[in-house]
């Protein structure tokens, strides 16, 4: 066994190693990086004991520790069934400080500003605002999360077809809580790309997939906001029927134990894919 000086400074080497991985944006950096953060649970367990499993168990406390917040907090959470949209104010520069300088950005690739909307539920806020270029019958939204603790953005472009489908490019940055509906069809993209690259691969998306100019549905403020209230109405509605969800006596909607475990492997999903 190493010595207890050697067993520390190998400890904080590779935590070093980890850390440096991470200033990389590239994805292969990113997998070394979270190797090397599992590789410092298992020798916290295994150095002091020698024990093979002892470093085991230091490793899957990283897949135990989400169960925490599953169990007290998701586990608990009421969501309306229906989600109704309203108009709402932007967030704040505090809280969305690139905010202004992005809706420049898509103004900037001829996209008009439509609506301003989104919904409020407990601590958790939600905001849209929606864009739409006419000439290829395109949406765009910049989309701000606040839950309290977590504060996020992305952005999206959607294209909707007379089959009903619903094609969208996202930066969205996490695997989402709840299972798409059947008619969504998503093209992510990285994080780093500006909003004209999004336009580009959103482009090379319908075109990738053969879908027709003439197939789009041509919007406007009103149908837009339908579209979008629908969207959220069938998503609530396909997890009820997956099982994810459940209903509840006050008519609102639960996570099920299988709607849990879902949410566990996306973030394991996440932890490899960030």
């Amino acid at each position: 066994m190493l010595s207890f000086y050697s067993a520390i400074a190998l400890v904080v080497g590779v935590a070093i190693l980890g850390l440096a991985f991470r200033t990389f944006a590239h994805p292969v950096f990113q997998k070394l990086s979270l190797i090397c953060l599992l590789a410092v649970s298992f020798l916290i367990g295994w150095l002091p004991s020698g024990s093979v499993p002892a470093g085991l168990i230091g490793m899957s406390v990283w897949l135990i520790l989400p169960w925490l917040e599953l169990l007290t907090r998701v586990r608990t959470m009421r969501f309306p069934r229906e989600k109704q949209l309203e108009n709402r104010r932007p967030p704040s520069n505090e809280v969305f400080p690139d905010f202004n300088d992005l809706t420049t950005e898509i103004e900037e690739q001829h996209f008009d500003h439509v609506e301003d909307t989104g919904w409020n539920w407990e601590n958790q806020e939600q905001f849209f605002r929606l864009f739409y270029r006419p000439a290829e019958k395109m949406q765009a939204a910049i989309c701000s999360i606040d839950q309290g603790d977590l504060a996020f953005f992305y952005l999206s472009l959607s294209t909707r077809t007379e089959d009903g489908q619903l094609w969208t490019t996202w930066n969205y940055p996490y695997s989402a809580a709840l299972k798409p509906s059947p008619n969504l069809q998503i093209n992510r993209v990285n994080a780093g790309a500006d909003f004209a690259e999004m336009v580009s691969a959103h482009q090379v998306f319908l075109l990738r997939n053969r879908v027709e100019p003439t197939s789009i549905v041509d919007l406007n403020a009103e149908t837009m906001l339908e579209a979008i209230q629908k969207d959220l109405s069938q998503q609530i509605e396909h997890n009820l029927r997956a099982g994810v969800l459940l209903p509840t006596s006050e008519g609102k909607v639960r996570y099920s134990w299988r709607g849990l475990f879902y949410i566990w492997l996306q973030f394991i999903r996440d932890s490899v894919r960030l």
